[in-house]
């Protein structure tokens, strides 16, 4: 009895709770990996899994303009900030200097204000010299005035300068809690994703990746991207990509080229460049290599130039999509852009069909 009691505990103790204790560990795992998004299907296909990667991907790439407009602000505030306690400090510089001169003649006037002036007249050995002095008097007690006066103002804009600041600092600060919030987001979209991309099988993700956003097919091959020359991207530059369009002014000739050379380049989000990019950081890189200073988001630079129609495109023209204006391409000629796609794919050609169309811009 005794043994058949010990072997049912044996039972239990092992192969069972091997078996809860595994459970465990994997409900752990899946909780962990999809901390944010829900509880995923352990069931998932590979389909769904890509769907849902999609749509995080496209959610970080809505916060990171977020994030990057929310950063140019806070830039801005910053340098204005700067700005107002520099402009401060040469004002206190240039009070403290009046403050100085005001008393020193306010200690004059008390070195010599102890005689009446008639007094000092009727014993004056040159009468005339006297008068002349207290017409000097006068005039250095106008100059005193005038010095109080120009301290009071000064004290006015110093104060003024110092509101401002603080209106500033409030600014700076409101700014740099939406840049945590932004980034909050946008980490935890992207772990998500990586979470869900591990789930498939190393060919699985490669063909993922090789496909880009949306799951829309490449009409150029990752190969003949990377394989690109630099002379042929300068040349596409100016003549498009196939040479049967041409980039209506030089700027947008030298953009263009610029996207090319970035073939192959990482997505990382926030960043502008030189090695990596997100995207609407590559087209900014691209045109500021031109010499055009564009917005840094897309909600921005969407209104960076003149508006055209799908049909109008030439190379140069900045693509945007989604009715969130959230991702941009630059236009590279022949119903292709050149884009940062997301995390799990480098800068790349890809067709401007690939993603819903929500308009187009030429940079002028």
């Amino acid at each position: 009895m005794a043994a058949h009691r010990r072997t049912r505990q044996r039972s239990i103790g092992g192969n069972t709770a091997r078996t809860a204790v595994t459970i465990a560990l994997a409900g752990a795992a899946t909780a962990t990996a999809f901390d944010g998004v829900g509880h995923a299907d352990p069931q998932l296909s590979p389909t769904q899994v890509k769907a849902k990667v999609d749509t995080l991907y496209k959610e970080a790439e809505v916060a990171t303009e977020k994030y990057n407009g929310a950063e140019e602000k806070a830039k801005t505030a910053e340098k204005h900030l700067r700005t107002l306690r520099d402009e401060a400090a040469r004002k206190e510089d240039r009070l403290n200097s009046a403050r100085e001169a005001l008393g020193s003649m306010a200690a004059a006037q008390y070195r010599s204000g102890g005689i009446d002036p008639a007094v000092q007249l009727a014993l004056s050995d040159d009468p005339d010299r006297y008068l002349d002095g207290a017409a000097f008097a006068e005039r250095v007690g106008t100059r005193q005035s005038a010095a109080v006066a120009g301290v009071r103002k000064q004290l006015r804009e110093i104060e003024q300068l110092r509101g401002a600041a603080h209106v500033e600092l409030t600014s700076l600060t409101a700014r740099q809690a939406e840049l945590k919030r932004q980034k909050k987001t946008i980490t935890g979209k992207l772990e998500a994703a990586r979470g869900l991309l591990a789930r498939l099988s190393p060919a699985e993700r490669t063909h993922y990746a090789e496909q880009g956003a949306e799951g829309g097919q490449q009409r150029a091959s990752r190969a003949s991207t990377r394989g690109l020359a630099p002379a042929t991207a300068a040349e596409a530059g100016t003549s498009g990509s196939t040479g049967t369009t041409a980039a209506p002014t030089s700027r947008a000739a030298e953009a263009v080229a610029f996207a090319y050379a970035k073939l192959g380049s990482p997505y990382v989000w926030g960043a502008t460049g030189p090695n990596a990019f997100d995207c609407s950081g590559l087209t900014q890189a691209a045109y500021r290599s031109a010499g055009v200073s564009l917005p840094r988001t897309t909600y921005a630079q969407i209104n960076a130039g003149q508006r055209v129609t799908r049909s109008e495109l030439q190379p140069g023209d900045l693509v945007f999509f989604y009715s969130g204006i959230s991702h941009v391409g630059i236009y590279v000629g022949d119903g292709q852009m050149i884009h940062a796609p997301n995390p799990s794919a480098p800068v790349r050609l890809a067709p401007i069909d690939q993603m819903p169309f929500a308009g187009a811009t030429r940079v002028v």
